[in-house]
């Protein structure tokens, strides 16, 4: 079963303490798709080096997904450079077995967001 995109350029983030792993699919007009992959720190520089990576990549939706409070940062960093981001719940995308690293739970972030199948969660 293939899975439709709907969005054409997406970011999946996994989002831990001290590291943050990002995933960029982004379809060509010619209708080949490209992945980008980096990995930064935790750190405020780490942080603002994400945020213009993204702005650059100019991504139609960015999802993160992280447990606890680690996900504020990054989410700062994104907003402060127009990037609106979608913070998902980790159990929803979780349930999937096969994932084991920090990079293909991006990847798999950044695909089920590119066919439309996260919604966010509230942010208060």
């Amino acid at each position: 079963m293939d899975i439709v995109p709907i969005y054409k350029r997406v970011i999946g983030l996994d989002v831990h303490q001290a590291q943050i792993t990002g995933c960029a699919i982004t379809e060509q007009a010619d209708g080949s798709v490209t992945y980008a992959r980096r990995e930064f720190g935790g750190f405020k520089r780490d942080r603002k080096a994400l945020a213009e990576w993204a702005h650059a990549i100019g991504p139609d939706v960015v999802v993160m997904e992280s447990t606890g409070i680690y996900w504020k940062s990054p989410y700062a960093a994104l907003e402060g450079v127009g990037i609106i981001a979608w913070v998902v719940n980790a159990r929803h995308v979780k349930a999937v077995p096969g994932r084991k690293t920090d990079i293909a739970d991006a990847q798999w972030l950044a695909s089920l967001a590119r066919a439309g199948l996260l919604k966010a969660s509230f942010i208060a």
